[in-house]
């Protein structure tokens, strides 16, 4: 009888499904802009069925913690036909999948009410294994519900345990302390339903996606809500409620901060620090600790919705509603911004670079326009050198690259490009003279990406710069949006170019190198380019002759940050700790027994390090930070920006990499040829 209500409440998803769109039309109309003007097509053949295959379950099932070895083992009779289906026009093997993903998602559900229900022990002598690759499927349902079982009671242990050190007053009390905080667990394993959740439209775009994606990891798929998403992430002006959340350590998402003029601060309500429990669009209530954060973000910055209800928890435990409309407002968090840093003899300019956004959609400014004006006001500070910081920059507008870049040299090729035609252009500098042409440092680390790296390498080629930090994220690739159909409501992020630099050479897949390497918490952890399996290989073509300078000061200042850097003690701790954090992502954990014993060891042994590693995030370094003179007056009368001001501070203070550019551009002043 259970089985037969699962079917039944499956079969309206089934039959809504028959009148959705074919997706093999938006397949067909993906695949053609991509075999004409992708970098390098690839046939649709058996490679891309075993890739699509794979990919797509993985995607839906990262755990493989839904699907249940039968279902799988009856979905592989699609595993080398998908290709064949696409080029037939034939998409119904997307219908299976849905059945089958619809039909996991209900028994996940019935499972966790199943486990909630009956009496569960709060120990066991059984074991809890954790894996960097995914486990196999479980063999039937009943398997699936031992091993979830184990996760609840696991979880459950670990609650209790995170609650203090003192083991043995959480041991005095664990028996209350556990029925407690197993509603909690249970509570936040029943949300997981609602986020696994998707209609078949959402379904096929994820498909699509993994389709785009065996091209290359940056040609993607966009619904217009996407499309909206990803100029927001470039863009200087944006529209938008006017509060900025994040994830907590309790994975609770708080405000961060709230723009004034926005509906959120005429609220006279909202404060730093609440919680945000729901948000509520038309009559569909989103509970935060249920939704995905794909729809909670795309309810945030996404244009289509502008107008909700938030429901927050001030810290207080007070609970209360405010109705947000969005409006067009500068977006503070992603805007260039500069400061003066002060040693003894001595004064610098840092202007930190978000991203390169530009005036893509309703954005009225551009990060050229923005960087010039940081240093005419620095200029006026008589600055004796310059830190450009683009660590976590991810890129945006190529153009912009392009343009930054021409301020900074005087004339010349800045990078060559290739598209798959293999017709070469050489990008010039569009911009005569020179602004700034003293003596710089940028910084870069492993999100430093595209735009970024296309800037990065004309000042190193040039020897403009001496490059610090870690090396960048590889991506050395030109995309281009496109609308797939004539509604204008689906696109395509198309790659469609590979940039080189003025040698020959290309950082795509490698990264750059930079000229002094720093040590960096979690660098070895970074998803850089080669880590993606269809990611496009490094490969040289003939360099161009252009003026490369030699500068000798700059050859020293290099080689004497890298003697500092093996001595400093800071640079040592950091080294330290990496040996510690690496074999936590590189190499399988040993198992735990199912006691509580056991897991508050497990959790004391990991919370300790992370203790040692706030500890290191949190460290203060001996850097004078000071605005300019101009910035000083825009910031007397405006609240915000002063607390903006004061958190960026703190930020440059704890970058020990800024540090080290001060050093460096401290030698260059004070070395001679």
């Amino acid at each position: 009888m259970k089985k037969l209500l699962q079917l039944v409440l499956l079969l309206p998803l089934l039959a809504l499904s028959q009148k959705e769109k074919n997706p093999c039309e938006t397949l067909a109309s993906i695949n053609a802009l991509i075999q004409e003007n992708h970098y390098s097509p690839k046939p649709i053949d058996d490679s891309l069925s075993v890739y699509a295959f794979k990919t797509f379950l993985s995607r839906l099932d990262e755990e493989n913690r839904l699907f249940i070895a039968p279902e799988i083992n009856e979905l592989k009779k699609h595993e080398y036909q998908i290709d064949d289906y696409i080029n037939g026009h034939d998409c119904a093997f997307l219908h299976d999948f849905y059945a089958a993903y619809s039909k996991s998602i209900a028994r996940y559900s019935a499972i966790i009410a199943s486990l909630k229900n009956e009496d569960f022990p709060l120990s066991s002598d059984e074991k809890v294994v954790f894996s960097r690759k995914a486990f196999p499927y479980a063999n039937d349902e009943a398997e699936l519900k031992r091993l979830y079982k184990k996760r609840i009671l696991f979880n459950v242990l670990r609650e209790v345990a995170e609650l203090s050190t003192n083991k043995d007053s959480l041991t005095a009390n664990f028996e209350a302390l556990a029925i407690s905080n197993k509603k909690k667990v249970f509570d936040r394993y029943e949300c997981k339903t609602e986020s696994y959740q998707m209609s078949e439209t959402e379904f096929n775009a994820a498909f699509y996606s993994v389709f785009c994606s065996y091209f290359d990891p940056h040609t993607e798929y966009f619904s217009e809500n996407d499309k909206s998403e990803f100029f927001s992430t470039v863009s200087s002006d944006n529209l938008t409620f006017g509060l900025y959340v994040s994830l907590s350590e309790k994975d609770e998402l708080t405000v961060d901060d709230i723009i004034p003029g926005s509906s959120a601060y005429f609220t006279n309500k909202i404060s730093v620090g609440d919680q945000l429990l729901k948000i509520k669009y038309k009559k569909t209530e989103y509970e935060t600790a249920c939704a995905s954060m794909k729809k909670i973000d795309e309810i945030i910055t996404s244009k289509e919705y502008k107008t909700a209800i938030f429901t927050f928890r001030k810290k207080s435990g007070e609970i209360y509603s405010v109705r947000l409309v969005k409006k067009i407002l500068k977006d503070y968090q992603n805007n260039v911004y500069s400061f003066r840093l002060k040693t003894d003899n001595a004064t610098f300019g840092y202007i930190k670079i978000p991203s390169f956004y530009s005036t893509f959609e309703n954005g009225k400014s551009s990060i050229t326009v923005d960087v010039a004006n940081e240093i005419y006001k620095l200029e006026d500070e008589q600055i004796n050198g310059l830190i450009i910081d683009v660590e976590n920059n991810g890129g945006g507008s190529m153009e912009e690259a392009v343009r930054l870049s021409g301020l900074f040299i005087n004339d010349g090729p800045l990078a060559i490009m290739n598209n798959n035609k293999n017709n070469k252009e050489v990008i010039p500098d569009s911009i005569l003279g020179t602004l700034y042409n003293g003596p710089m440092v940028i910084m870069i680390n492993g999100f430093s990406a595209s735009a970024s790296e296309f800037f990065t390498n004309a000042m190193q080629d040039y020897n403009r710069a001496i490059v610090i930090g870690n090396k960048s994220l590889g991506k050395a690739t030109m995309q281009r949006i496109f609308p797939i159909n004539e509604n204008n409501d689906e696109f395509l992020k198309l790659t469609l170019e590979k940039f080189y630099r003025l040698t020959g050479k290309s950082n795509q897949y490698d990264g750059i190198t930079p000229d002094v390497e720093i040590p960096l918490l979690f660098d070895k952890q970074m998803p850089r380019e080669n880590s993606y399996d269809t990611a496009l290989k490094n490969d040289e073509i003939h360099g161009l002759k252009y003026n490369h300078i030699e500068n000798l000061i700059y050859a020293d200042a290099i080689a004497a940050s890298k003697k500092r850097i093996t001595e400093n003690t800071d640079a040592i701790e950091i080294e330290d700790l990496n040996t510690k954090i690496n074999p936590l992502y590189d190499a399988d954990l040993p198992p735990v027994v199912l006691q509580f014993s056991a897991v508050f060891d497990n959790v004391n042994q990991i919370n300790s390090l992370w203790k040692e590693i706030k500890k290191e995030t949190e460290k203060v370094y001996p850097i004078t930070v000071e605005l300019n003179a101009a910035d000083i007056k825009i910031q007397k009368k405006d609240d915000f920006m002063q607390t903006n001001t004061t958190e960026r501070i703190k930020n440059i203070r704890q970058n020990f990499h800024i540090l080290e550019a001060t050093n460096i551009l401290y030698d260059v002043n004070n070395l001679k040829p």
